[in-house]
């Protein structure tokens, strides 16, 4: 009998001594992970587990993401989330179209998608992985979005979408480029290091199981932070709600995107393993 698994992960801030000084303060993203926590405990996950701050150090999300490989066999359904910021480095593997590995910030230094790529290919052949990252990725465009933004009055529109915020407080999960920066250079021999140390190929490549990543924006976007929830996590629920959805995956997507403002896209896509029978299955159905 298929069974189901979940990490959920939510950064309200991260360590400053490493960031720069910057201390990345955001309101809702362990909100966002207690949220996803709770929809994995009404569809009678057997294994749910919650890492948020302080704790979602880089070896404390290897570790549950090692941990999950070693537990899932074909048939289950693992439910991957992450809400806080997105970030870059520099791709030093050459899989990256514009030269940049996108990254999840944790607490005490950045996760490379190479890295979350490359322990996702440690999960068995069949294993079904719904994935949500409700984050953003910084650089040149990321600062044009926030301007069009400020001058186009689609701050409103993102304040009128989720009641829960006013525009002036509105904060976006976007590392600052600077910050971006100095961060790699004050910590270039770690990253050095561990970006030499993955794999030459797309570690996308080779992974067997079938994950769906269903992620808060489009990479040349900003994604919304808010007092109770993140927006692209505050409309997921609502489409959702509470369990009553009763369509595919395809069809989740659509009507999230549905609900959100035009310069926040969520981007639906399927890396390893193609699976037309998990993409028609119902949401977090084990």
């Amino acid at each position: 009998m298929a069974q189901g698994y979940s990490l959920n992960i939510g950064l309200n801030s991260v360590d400053p001594a490493h960031y720069a000084g910057w201390d990345g303060a955001l309101m809702a993203c362990e909100a966002d992970a207690e949220d996803m926590e709770l929809i994995a405990k009404a569809a009678k996950f057997g294994m749910v587990r919650k890492v948020l701050t302080k704790d979602a150090t880089r070896v404390r999300i290897k570790k549950e993401l090692d941990e999950a490989a070693k537990v899932l066999a074909a048939g289950d359904l693992f439910l991957l989330s992450y809400s806080g910021h997105g970030g870059q480095l520099p791709d030093r593997n050459n899989d990256e179209s514009d030269a940049q590995d996108e990254t999840w910030v944790l607490y005490d230094g950045e996760l490379i998608d190479d890295e979350i790529y490359a322990a996702l290919s440690k999960l068995k052949q069949g294993v079904r992985v719904l994935m949500f990252s409700d984050s953003c990725h910084s650089g040149t465009v990321s600062k044009m979005a926030y301007a069009a933004l400020r001058t186009t009055g689609s701050l409103e529109m993102l304040a009128d979408t989720v009641q829960d915020s006013v525009a002036e407080e509105r904060r976006f999960k976007d590392m600052p480029v600077g910050i971006a920066l100095r961060t790699y250079r004050n910590n270039r021999a770690m990253y050095d290091a561990i970006m030499a140390e993955l794999p030459k190929e797309d570690p996308k490549a080779t992974v067997k199981a079938t994950v769906l990543l269903i992620s808060g924006c489009q990479d040349n976007q900003l994604s919304s932070d808010g007092a109770f929830n993140g927006l692209f996590t505050a409309n997921m629920l609502r489409v959702y709600n509470g369990g009553k959805f009763r369509g595919d995956h395809r069809t989740f997507h659509r009507r999230i995107v549905r609900r959100m403002p035009p310069l926040q896209s969520p981007v639906y896509s399927i890396v390893g393993v193609p699976s037309r029978e998990f993409e028609s299955q119902t949401p977090f159905k084990i």
